[in-house]
């Protein structure tokens, strides 16, 4: 995958996230992290559409899917402001998917691709290498 210059990185697990910035010019990709933003008011309730059952066995996944969701309304603030032009998401299946839920239109707009794989334990090189071979 080719990165456009400016454009922003989210790296998404259901726990963590991480923001990088690439400043390298196309076709290369450097990635520059950027600070974390503040996430602000949690939205309890996400994913609280699942029972708990074996595909859902306890709360820690509940506390996962809110998490998501509260990083994806950081997102959405963060492109009505401006600050993110063009974004690439890479984060696990189903933490992706919790957050798809709660994109903005401006979000989906700005949004250059989706990478299914979980990443946030990674080095910064190892997340560049993942995007070329994307």
């Amino acid at each position: 995958m080719i990165l456009p210059n400016g454009a922003t990185v989210a790296v998404v697990d259901g726990r963590t996230m991480l923001l990088f910035q690439n400043i390298g010019h196309d076709p290369e990709i450097d990635l520059s992290p950027l600070s974390h933003p503040r996430l602000g008011e949690s939205h309890a309730g996400s994913g609280g559409r699942h029972r708990n059952s074996t595909a859902n066995p306890d709360p820690a996944r509940l506390a996962e899917d809110d998490f998501a969701a509260t990083v994806s309304n950081a997102l959405n603030r963060a492109v009505l402001a401006g600050e993110i032009v063009r974004l690439l998401i890479i984060a696990d299946s189903r933490t992706l998917g919790e957050m798809r839920r709660h994109f903005h239109k401006s979000l989906q707009d700005k949004l250059l691709g989706e990478m299914t794989k979980d990443m946030t334990g990674h080095s910064k090189n190892d997340i560049e290498a993942a995007i070329r071979a994307a």
